[in-house]
């Protein structure tokens, strides 16, 4: 009987210790499913990324260089890492709204989703979850 429960827990500890596949290595717009929705991708669009790369090749980047400076602290680099597709952002992480001009020029994002700033990177959220869908990086926003 001992050797049957060492032999489960063996199992069981060799499954725990297994990683799973990371999202990190999928090109976009590869995104992970919503919960609500088997086979849906809530990514950014190319119309989005079209308005958002305009407004701030016009309006200045979202690091603060330009007309509009929209200030931001950079990440420290274990949360930056931690700053990903399909993961939850890290708790009291500092996020900022879009600028007032941009969200009237992007259509509404999907029913339960945000997008915000976050180290200078423009995130789609899952508001129930905080998980992240997509992020567009500083290259992005011209």
């Amino acid at each position: 009987m001992r050797i049957v429960i060492v032999c489960l827990m063996a199992l069981l500890w060799g499954c725990s210790s297994m990683s799973p596949i990371s999202t990190a290595s999928y090109p976009r717009p590869m995104a992970l499913p919503t919960s609500n929705s088997v086979g849906v991708e809530v990514v950014f669009s190319d119309n989005e990324i079209k308005i958002i790369r305009a407004y701030y090749t016009s309006n200045g980047s979202v690091s603060g260089k330009g007309k509009h400076k929209h200030k931001h602290k950079s990440l420290p680099p274990g949360i930056a890492k931690n700053l990903g597709r399909g993961k939850p952002l890290p708790p009291g992480i500092a996020k900022q709204t879009l600028p007032h001009d941009l969200r009237r020029q992007l259509p509404a994002p999907p029913d339960g989703y945000e997008r915000i700033i976050v180290g200078g990177k423009l995130l789609l959220v899952e508001l129930g979850t905080q998980i992240v869908h997509d992020i567009l990086m500083d290259i992005a926003f011209g």
